[in-house]
């Protein structure tokens, strides 16, 4: 069995000072393994007086199998576990002292409690490592059918004249796995941060890396590919879709590399709005005044949850019999106040402007201003 360093430095600890305010002439702690044949043994991991030379193993030694009165054993249980035994001895004596028992026995709840949490942490720690391993197969294997899906929408667009009507659908397929592929180098990059107490260990959100050198976009660039996505799906869907009939010029100014998070957003309540409203029911995305509306005319989030579905890993009754996660409006709103913007829920949309639904869900994502727009003199 492996055990850290910290745990069998305290253990080594824990013993010396035992051993200081106690007429004790050994103290020895070991923990429970099993050998190839899978037989419960006893291994030595910790001895006072420190020595580097171990002694026998108890299987070894017919000494301690037997009674002895200056010898006492004290189980190391943790959740009904048996986890090991701390022996105790004293030096021998016609009449061997029984006040250090109590002592010896809160020693060895002690611990019990310190190996148990060690060999918790051992147990995540493997299994974190099998995770990532099998993170790492998964991620190898998804890139050889992304690129192939690639080859082939590249030579099917060779066989598309330039006003073929079907050229923007591949065009679409080529933007998606470009996508899928950001979204891998992604998942290379857990597992990466630094594991030292102490480290700024907030949990990285798991989105496409955006190049600090990369060009300028607008909201328009960011928000025409999710349009035509969206409007394939409920082409598919036989459902009604509204698109933005006007672009406002706030969404032609040039935004931070950073913004590029909002088609995130934006794709995360897309698809909510077609996951959850019902079959044949009209959804859009309306532009307002420095600000997106994802709309859907089906039946209003009631009073309760309306904050409540914000919460990571909280759905609405309504859609507890849908598959999901409950995390696309949590990373939704975190994502929008991390701009410096808002996501709120608004079941009057027609109140937003007066072309939409009288009753609804509405999900309005506030955007700051550019900081790169510029303003005329």
């Amino acid at each position: 069995m492996h055990l850290s360093d910290r745990f069998l430095e305290l253990a080594q600890q824990q013993l010396e000072f035992l051993a200081a305010d106690a007429d004790l002439a050994r103290l020895a702690l070991y923990v429970t393994e099993r050998d190839q044949q899978e037989t419960p043994t006893l291994t030595l991991v910790a001895q006072w007086p420190h020595n580097k030379t171990l002694p026998p193993a108890i299987s070894d030694d017919p000494s301690l199998r037997s009674a002895a009165p200056e010898r006492r054993w004290y189980p190391l249980r943790h959740d009904q576990n048996l986890l090991g035994v701390l022996r105790a001895e004293q030096h021998p004596s016609p009449n061997p002292q029984s006040h250090e028992a109590p002592r010896l026995q809160a020693c060895a709840d002690t611990l019990a409690c310190i190996l148990g949490l060690e060999l918790e942490r051992r147990r995540l720690h493997d299994q974190l490592d099998q995770q990532r391993n099998q993170l790492n197969l998964v991620v190898h294997q998804l890139r050889n059918p992304l690129t192939a899906l690639r080859t082939y929408a590249q030579l099917l667009l060779r066989r598309l004249g330039p006003d073929d009507q079907h050229r923007s659908l591949v065009e679409s397929l080529m933007q998606e796995q470009a996508q899928l592929n950001l979204y891998l180098q992604s998942l290379d990059r857990i597992g990466q941060a630094d594991p030292r107490l102490g480290a700024d260990n907030a949990t990285p959100l798991l989105l496409p890396p955006v190049p600090a050198d990369a060009p300028d976009l607008t909201v328009s660039d960011l928000l025409s590919p999710l349009i035509q996505r969206a409007s394939a799906t409920a082409t598919l869907q036989s459902r009604p879709w509204h698109g933005p009939s006007q672009w406002p010029d706030w969404t032609q100014a040039p935004r931070a590399a950073a913004d590029a998070v909002v088609a995130e957003i934006v794709a995360n309540l897309l698809e909510n709005a077609f996951r959850y409203s019902p079959a044949g029911c009209a959804l859009g995305l309306t532009l307002l005044d420095h600000g997106i509306c994802i709309w859907d005319a089906g039946p209003a989030i009631p009073d309760e949850e309306r904050e409540r579905i914000f919460a990571q890993g909280e759905r609405g009754s309504s859609s507890t019999d849908r598959p999901g996660s409950g995390l696309g409006l949590a990373l939704a709103r975190q994502l929008a106040e991390n701009l410096g913007g808002s996501l709120t829920l608004q079941t009057t949309p027609k109140t937003l402007d007066p072309t939409l639904p009288a009753m609804g869900n509405a999900f309005v994502l506030r955007l700051p201003r550019s900081s790169k727009a510029t303003t005329p003199p």
